[in-house]
């Protein structure tokens, strides 16, 4: 199993350059995070005198509470900004600023619209460089959607996953990449033009390796015999746009009570939030005793607690 030191300055961009037993190695260390937490054991100063800046493009509720939360409790000091109260916001580039935080801190969070911008900072940052989303993915979410998994089903190996609505979403490609990492049978249920079929191409090697199995669909009635149905927004943030058009084509993969009944009582429902109630979920389900939505979210911060740690101690 790996060590924390083989992840010690590792960036944290996509959980493809990551291996299974890495990827195990996290989520035990976040159960075991959790635990202690639950135990009074919330604050430690392992990382005392460590500096995080937080460099938010979108808006944010989870990944910026719980990235500045578990900072905190780890002795952190974080430093949040957006790009308007950086140079970056006059038009300094990122690689230029990257090379001068660099020298100040001991690791960036960025939320940004293009992932590329994340591949440019790492480029030119030696600190970890943390995805804190991206139009491609949403590896801190990954992390605590396979937590959340491993809590209910007692089980990380074997799961079959029913994403529903935008199938070439970043939660849905991050979905996809770390159910290939654990051997997963991951439903990407969607209308055609929402596949993600390029994207499922690359996770080819994953899914031999580990016996993973992604589907993609467009029928609803693929999310029977499930253990979770997950869905996300069907406008993200820089869509605004194509709303109107979005909000047609997605109107049937509702996740809603008759929805559940075809997956059974024993799926449970998933949800990366903010939910637009009545759009892609209705208000019994999310609120519904199959719902795990808020033991998903808080494990944010017990996930993020340890890629903080590994990446950093």
């Amino acid at each position: 199993m790996t060590n924390v030191r083989a992840l010690k300055g590792r960036d944290y961009i996509t959980l493809m350059d990551y291996t299974t037993d890495e990827i195990k190695y996290l989520l035990n260390l976040s159960r075991d995070l959790k635990s202690r937490y639950y135990q009074g054991e919330r604050y430690n100063d392992i990382l005392r005198g460590r500096t995080l800046l937080m460099i938010f493009e979108k808006p944010s509720t989870r990944t910026r509470v719980s990235l500045d939360a578990a900072a905190t409790q780890l002795g952190m000091h974080v430093i949040y900004s957006n790009p308007q109260e950086l140079q970056l916001g006059r038009g300094e580039t990122i690689a230029d600023t990257a090379r001068v935080v660099d020298r100040f801190v001991d690791a960036i969070a960025a939320r940004v619209y293009k992932h590329e911008s994340l591949i440019e900072m790492a480029k030119y940052a030696v600190v970890p460089v943390i995805n804190a989303l991206s139009d491609k993915e949403h590896p801190l979410q990954a992390l605590a959607d396979a937590l959340t998994l491993w809590e209910v089903r007692s089980r990380l190996e074997g799961l079959r996953i029913a994403f529903v609505g935008d199938g070439d979403n970043n939660i849905a490609h991050s979905l996809m990449i770390i159910g290939a990492k654990l051997g997963w049978e991951v439903r990407i249920i969607s209308p055609r033009k929402y596949w993600p079929t390029k994207f499922a191409e690359l996770l080819t090697e994953d899914t031999r390796r580990t016996g993973a199995n992604i589907m993609i669909s467009d029928n609803t009635e693929d999310v029977r015999g499930v253990d979770a149905v997950y869905t996300d927004v069907w406008v993200s943030m820089g869509m605004e746009t194509e709303a109107e058009e979005r909000k047609k084509v997605f109107r049937s993969y509702q996740v809603n009570a008759e929805l559940m009944r075809k997956a059974g009582p024993q799926a449970v429902f998933m949800h990366c939030l903010p939910a637009h109630r009545g759009e892609e979920v209705t208000d019994d389900v999310i609120d519904g005793p199959q719902s795990v939505v808020w033991d998903q979210a808080e494990n944010r911060l017990h996930t993020a607690k340890a890629v903080l740690i590994s990446l950093l101690a």
